[in-house]
């Protein structure tokens, strides 16, 4: 299914969506109709300078959302797109895909299409704040990606992990037990400490001047980023990556780093032992069969790989 949406002068989609999709309207609830999955959307707005958007639910079929931006000029928002941030309460009622749990960071006209896949659970937060707003919370905080984010008119995208302190705020978020009175100005509050966290984990980041970035190339990093995750067993080959990209292997390392932090393999490695943890916990694979799945003909140097990214041996993960 196709839905196209526009948003006027940032002023959110959710009731839109729900129009296009047939959703019926609980309150501040919009339900997904029984046709298409089941849970729920909801949001939040507090002016012009801050909204939220908190999605908990599952497809039947694949949306594709085409959103269409009319914004005036000087005036678009910063998304933060939270993905696989909270353990859904839904009853899972046939197999399905979890997000993959990151932080997307972009300008608003960026995220114009966006693609909801069947059978996966979307347990993700959405916010848009800002650059005035932003400026004005963050703007002391002195690193070239922040700076990038605050202030720079070339196109950006920014990726970075979730932390256990953004499943924790989530959390408290989606359970909590305060008196409807006070909801919003507590949800704005979770908000922010979400916006903290982000932050926090960018200024971790090498202090690498940011270079602008065309969509194209961004097109490709995120080709690049999804070749890595359906070929966990294969080392990467830099140099293919980049003859397909169109790029010359220097672009390539330069422009993946910029967005995601972490060099090719660097972070190829890191989404291969995530994987292998969930392997471990959620399919109850033994440490050799989760080794071999993964590439490895030495099951002792993946226990030291597994053990440098997630801070325990296999074996003792496996057994928490």
């Amino acid at each position: 299914m196709k839905i196209e949406v526009t948003d006027k002068n940032g002023s959110g989609i959710l009731h839109k969506l729900a129009d296009a999709m047939g959703a019926s309207v609980r309150g501040r609830f919009v339900d997904i109709p029984e046709k298409l999955g089941e849970g729920y959307m909801t949001g939040f707005t507090w002016g012009n300078e801050l909204r939220m958007m908190i999605r908990n639910y599952y497809l039947k079929e694949e949306i594709v959302l085409e959103r269409k931006n009319e914004i005036p000029e000087g005036q678009e928002n910063v998304i933060f797109f939270l993905s696989g941030i909270f353990d859904t309460s839904l009853q899972q009622k046939e197999k399905l895909s979890p997000e993959q749990p990151n932080v997307f960071i972009c300008m608003q006209s960026v995220s114009s299409v966006i693609a909801m896949p069947q059978n996966t659970f979307f347990k993700s937060i959405t916010i848009s704040a800002s650059r005035e707003y932003l400026q004005q919370r963050f703007g002391a905080l002195h690193h070239p990606v922040i700076s990038s984010i605050l202030t720079s008119k070339d196109t950006f995208v920014y990726e970075t992990g979730i932390s256990p302190a953004m499943v924790t705020t989530a959390s408290e978020m989606i359970h909590q037990l305060i008196p409807e009175s006070l909801e919003n100005h507590y949800n704005k509050l979770k908000c922010e400490e979400l916006l903290c966290h982000i932050f926090a984990l960018l200024l971790q980041r090498d202090e690498t001047p940011a270079s602008g970035i065309h969509i194209k190339d961004i097109k490709s990093l995120y080709a690049i980023k999804y070749h890595l995750q359906s070929n966990l067993d294969k080392a990467p080959d830099i140099a293919s990556l980049a003859k397909e990209a169109g790029m010359s292997e220097p672009k390539l390392r330069k422009l993946f780093k910029q967005t995601f932090g972490k060099g090719v393999f660097e972070y190829y490695q890191f989404m291969r032992m995530q994987e292998a943890a969930r392997l471990l916990k959620e399919n109850h694979l033994s440490v050799s069969e989760v080794g071999y799945e993964l590439g490895f003909t030495n099951l002792s140097h993946f226990s030291r790989v597994f053990e440098q990214h997630i801070g325990l041996k296999p074996k003792k993960y496996s057994s928490l």
